[in-house]
């Protein structure tokens, strides 16, 4: 979890405990926000309904603002945070590929398996799509090796990249969230209106 294991806060081994009992908890705060509905997912794309947008607007503000918090208290070093690196070719092959199924399956992967263990079939059905995919990239990754290591921009952060400090891009981040709430709201109100 995090710089936890490598300040030696936890040993190793309880990483994975960790990770999995918050991974419980994770699931069932997908399952009480319903995102087990395919149709509530979908709804974003739609334009009928963005819970999908506020909900992970909401626990990315929470997770910026925490994390600029503690480490101004020098509670965390944001230095041993790990950041993926970024390959842009592969990334925006994989976003696209993830957004065409999350359309047409209603379900991104997280929310497949939420769905799936409390027993709908359509989340099942595209957990095993999921598999068959990772399957076909793993025994043909010798082919796709080059692509998906192309590219590479290192360890990039978006406000680096946009040439703005920490908490200058945090507080625009949280002035676009705060439209993006209003104007879905707005969105959603006409959509109920013009279904009625």
């Amino acid at each position: 979890m995090g710089p936890l294991v490598t300040q030696d806060i936890i040993g190793g081994n309880w990483n994975f405990v960790l990770a999995f009992i918050l991974g419980l908890f994770f699931g069932g705060v997908l399952e009480q926000a319903g995102f087990s509905s395919s149709r509530k997912l979908a709804g974003v794309f739609y334009g009928y309904d963005f819970v999908v947008l506020r909900v992970f607007f909401t626990a990315a503000i929470t997770a910026m603002v925490g994390l600029l918090f503690f480490h101004y208290f020098e509670w965390i070093d944001l230095s041993l945070v790990y950041v993926n690196p970024t390959f842009w070719p592969s990334a925006l092959t994989g976003g696209a590929i993830m957004g065409l199924g999350f359309i047409v399956g209603g379900f991104c992967p997280g929310t497949s398996v939420c769905a799936a263990s409390i027993g709908k079939i359509d989340a099942m059905v595209f957990l095993v799509g999921i598999f068959i995919g990772i399957s076909l990239f793993g025994f043909t990754y010798d082919w796709w090796v080059d692509f998906v290591f192309a590219g590479d921009l290192g360890r990039i952060k978006v406000y680096d990249s946009l040439g703005m400090r920490q908490g200058s891009f945090a507080f625009m981040l949280i002035a676009v969230a705060l439209i993006a709430f209003y104007a879905t709201r707005w969105i959603e109100k006409r959509v109920k209106k013009v279904e009625y």
